[in-house]
């Protein structure tokens, strides 16, 4: 089981859902950074349940403790270990789930692949896991933070309610100010009433989240298997409930003309810079110092308070309803996950481009 991500920022995760806690190994982190351990605290409660009535009501406080590699309120450049204790489990709620596969899950090809599985709340498969890489992606926006590198993500859809795809469109200073995290007051609305009654109906739904990273500069990325675009969908697709990732105009692209599409060079206070910016900031797997900007799609939980049909181990045919406390949309929580897994990204980039520098 791999459970490591990154190359020289690297972040090795453990836990599980209903374990004594969930935490993490961060290696690589550059030394004499400033730790400010309120700022990681306030990313991380960005992702905890229980932050409003759109979310899961499970209540975890998610308080962090740093155990290694910060001195002085430094990082020292040693290997920055912490962990969270899971203090709100409702064990007795997964009880039933011990010999049945919940439809949707990874219940069945986890048992397949390593022949046993913790089946509380998911155990390593689930969203709590998450946690870990909002620590992790906190502190390497501490780091980026030092080079003028910004990145904010905002939820842009849920179901069919959706914002313009163009982000310069939107104050995005706005995206906090509401429970789904929408930077649109009116659509933000619409999406949590929507959300609302998805919960009253036993159901979920899915959505959109887009990220804006401002201030990369020219040269990060590989040209052939390190792109960085591909970088970014490989860390966006491997969070939880994520199955689509675009980057620029996207999908969009594929009914375009050349001449539509290509980004023109043009001088602009002394440097270069395209007139317009439909591949994301991204060119040949490089970045090009232009704003990078994607989309990531969620599908809606698996978890239904709706009977379903399904089978248990022995593959008989049963009848399934869930319990306990779930999101009916789990976008908004998504949001700071999808800044933290870009932060790795990035500062893994740069140094490694650093790297090649000297």
């Amino acid at each position: 089981m791999r459970n490591t991500f990154g190359h020289l920022f690297t972040l090795t995760t453990f836990g599980e859902s209903h374990g004594e806690a969930v935490g993490g190994v961060i290696d690589g982190m550059p030394p004499g950074i400033v730790i400010d351990k309120d700022f990681v605290q306030h990313e991380l409660n960005r992702r905890r349940p229980g932050q409003s009535d759109i979310t899961t009501n499970r209540q975890e406080h998610d308080v962090v403790s740093f155990l290694s590699g910060i001195f002085e309120g430094k990082s020292t450049g040693a290997p920055i270990a912490f962990m969270v204790e899971n203090t709100n489990q409702h064990t007795k709620d997964y009880e039933s789930l011990k010999n049945l596969y919940r439809p949707s899950h990874a219940d069945y090809t986890y048992q397949q692949k390593y022949g046993c599985r913790d089946y509380r709340g998911g155990g390593r498969t689930s969203a709590r896991i998450t946690l870990s890489r909002c620590v992790a992606g906190a502190l390497a926006k501490l780091v980026l933070q030092k080079h003028g590198i910004q990145i904010q993500a905002y939820v842009s859809q849920v179901g069919q309610i959706a914002l313009q795809q163009d982000y310069r469109l939107y104050n995005l200073d706005k995206t906090e100010e509401n429970a789904v995290r929408c930077p649109d007051e009116e659509k933000a609305k619409e999406m949590e009433a929507l959300i609302r009654q998805t919960k009253l109906d036993g159901n979920t739904i899915g959505g959109v989240v887009t990220c804006v990273i401002k201030g990369c500069p020219v040269g990060l990325g590989e040209p052939e298997f390190g792109k960085l675009h591909a970088q970014l969908g490989a860390a966006m697709l491997s969070i939880n409930a994520a199955k689509g990732f675009e980057y620029g105009e996207g999908f969009a692209c594929a009914t375009q003309r050349g001449s539509e599409m290509n980004d023109s060079f043009s001088m602009k206070n002394g440097n270069i810079h395209t007139k317009t910016n439909h591949s994301g900031g991204i060119l040949g797997g490089i970045s090009n110092g232009e704003d990078i900007y994607f989309r990531v799609a969620f599908k809606p939980v698996a978890t239904l308070l709706q009977s379903q049909q399904t089978v248990d181990v022995a593959g008989s045919e049963v009848t399934y309803k869930a319990q306990g406390r779930h999101d009916s949309c789990v976008v908004p929580r998504a949001v700071p996950i999808v800044e933290a897994m870009a932060a790795m990204v990035l500062l893994d980039s740069w140094m490694l481009h650093q790297a090649i520098l000297r």
